[in-house]
């Protein structure tokens, strides 16, 4: 682990060095991508050069301890050194962890009303001016693409797009149903209802990048059929593209040139293949978002919003935040930050455990 983070500094060290190079500014492509990986290494090489200078510090205080004079004093920074790399051991860890790549994409977020009928969809409408004023907070950008709203003013269905710097990496924690506990203003009797509204939140899809392998087609020749004169009987210009693993069929015989034939027949290709690809992806995207919405089930619950009570309260961690208010408005960052925290600490148990397993002892930081 130690090597990989030396291997991290030094790159880190090579990205600055290339960023003083004046032609690097010519090349916005390689610009971006410089930045965006001195952006991902910066936090880990920050945390591990203030480990390197927390050991520094013990290896200073340990040889002080020898004197007399200034042993007391070397105790004392001794032990905050030792506090200051255990800090950074457990940060270090954290930062290591394998990201999801969908953190950074922007958001497909879908919601609609579940059980409870108009009050279910007036509190989606509820869910979708709380999201707004998230968004707005952090400076992305929400646009609304589709919207089926009731006479009253709820949310049926809604679809957003949330574009923005990390916005899945927050958001993706919110999938799932969630249930409110209030009087409806529909209600004369002032009964305290239970409903219940639904979030999926989807990574956006980026373009489907598409390559063939040329041992994947198997590529037949023949005579052109059809009108077109002496050419048409005498040469094999035609062009028949078979793509093996999918069995698609593509055949060409507009042009004499069996070159041109043959470019013609690649361009067919490729497209039916890339849309394949698209349906499915939107397969996938169209089942994850499935089980993600659920039934619309009270008992699928993943929080509670109480309106009587004042309060909030995330069941998959076991939160309650006694601040209804400032969370519809958008105020959602202690509770994702809460979700956050409990999804590095689960996945780095798993981690420890499989290195545990692999290797019995190891200390994931250690000289």
């Amino acid at each position: 682990m130690l090597d990989k983070l030396k291997s991290m500094a030094l790159r880190y060290e090579d990205l600055e060095a290339q960023l003083s190079d004046p032609g690097v500014y010519g090349d916005a492509a390689k610009l971006r991508s410089i930045n965006r990986e001195l952006k991902e290494l910066g936090p880990v090489v920050e945390a591990y050069r203030a480990y390197e200078k927390a050991e520094e510090e013990r290896a200073q205080a340990e040889w002080l301890l020898h004197d007399p004079d200034f042993r007391d004093l070397a105790r004392e920074e001794l032990e905050q050194a030792k506090e200051e790399m255990e800090r950074l051991r457990e940060e270090l860890k954290i930062l290591l962890l394998p990201r999801d790549p969908n953190d950074e994409r922007s958001v497909i977020m879908e919601l609609r009303g579940g059980v409870g009928g108009e009050e279910g969809a007036l509190f989606a409408h509820s869910l979708l001016r709380m999201y707004t004023m998230y968004a707005q907070s952090k400076g992305w950008k929400m646009d609304i693409v589709s919207l089926n709203e009731t006479e009253l003013g709820g949310v049926k269905e809604c679809s957003v797009l949330i574009e923005g710097e990390g916005a899945f990496s927050r958001l993706k924690f919110e999938s799932g149903v969630h249930r409110v506990q209030r009087v409806p203003e529909t209600e004369s009797g002032g009964r305290i209802h239970t409903s219940a509204a639904t979030v999926a939140v989807l990574p956006e899809a980026e373009d489907v990048e598409l390559e063939i392998d040329p041992r994947e087609l198997q590529i037949d020749t023949y005579r052109s059929s059809g009108a077109g004169g002496q050419h048409v009987n005498k040469t094999e210009s035609a062009i028949r593209i078979t793509h093996l693993p999918t069995g698609l069929v593509v055949e060409c015989q507009d042009e004499r040139s069996q070159y041109k034939n043959k470019d013609k027949a690649m361009k067919v290709l490729r497209s039916r293949l890339l849309d394949m690809e698209r349906e499915k992806q939107s397969a996938a995207t169209a089942a994850a978002r499935k089980s993600q919405v659920g039934s619309g089930d009270r008992s699928e619950r993943i929080r509670t919003y109480n309106f009587p009570q004042g309060r909030v309260t995330d069941h998959r961690i076991g939160l309650t935040l006694y601040k209804i208010d400032a969370i519809m408005d958008g105020a959602l960052d202690e509770l994702i930050d809460a979700l956050v925290t409990a999804d590095q600490a689960e996945r780095l148990k798993n981690s420890e455990q499989l290195l545990t397993t692999q290797q019995p002892g190891a200390c994931p930081i250690e000289r």
